[in-house]
């Protein structure tokens, strides 16, 4: 049986429809490629450098956003002081989220903050006393001030930033570092040469 060109175009027409209906027809549910919509009012820095070092590095945003870091991380956590900014970027190049506070957000401002981050994996939180911004969402080369602690655009930064394909290293670890969450940010680090 031979087909007619106007057969061949029908049959061709029709398969290209079953395609893109099946194509947009799949939901990205459950899928971990799935990219997070990124909310508005979120920077991106250019980073100069990743390497790792033992020198104090003079970042140019605060908190910093990623550059040359210490060769051990902060293992991720809720802490309640503040940490070494060059063992929290490492953490950042792992694909890690860093929310800042300033302290004097209040009690009700930091329990707040906890109660919306405890059981993230990937997480850092920490007061900052020098940021300008009551909130700073930091991830590598991404970063997001916030007036609050109830702005929806905090939680949307940290599902479309964590792991992201910013992260020089994303899906590596976030624990065997430094620290112990709440109170000791500095457990197990070596002292400096």
């Amino acid at each position: 049986m031979r087909w007619s060109d106007g057969g061949r175009r029908f049959v061709a027409g029709f398969a290209a429809v079953v395609c893109l209906a099946s194509i947009l027809g799949c939901s990205s549910e459950g899928d971990p490629r799935a990219v997070a919509a990124v909310p508005d009012g979120v920077e991106v820095l250019t980073i100069a450098g990743q390497n790792h070092t033992d020198d104090e590095v003079d970042y140019p945003t605060t908190p910093p956003a990623g550059g040359d870091h210490l060769g051990i991380w902060h293992n991720c956590g809720l802490y309640t002081l503040e940490l070494y900014d060059e063992a929290a970027v490492h953490s950042l190049e792992h694909g890690a989220v860093w929310i800042t506070y300033r302290p004097d957000i209040g009690v009700a401002g930091i329990v707040a903050l906890t109660e919306l981050l405890t059981g993230g994996d990937k997480v850092l939180l920490s007061p900052y006393p020098g940021q300008e911004a009551a909130v700073v969402a930091t991830a590598w080369a991404r970063r997001l001030e916030l007036e609050g602690t109830d702005d929806p655009r905090l939680l949307e930064f940290v599902e479309a930033f964590r792991d992201g394909e910013a992260s020089p290293e994303p899906g590596v670890t976030c624990s065997g570092g430094i620290g112990e969450p709440p109170a000791d940010p500095f457990a197990g680090l070596p002292p400096r040469p």
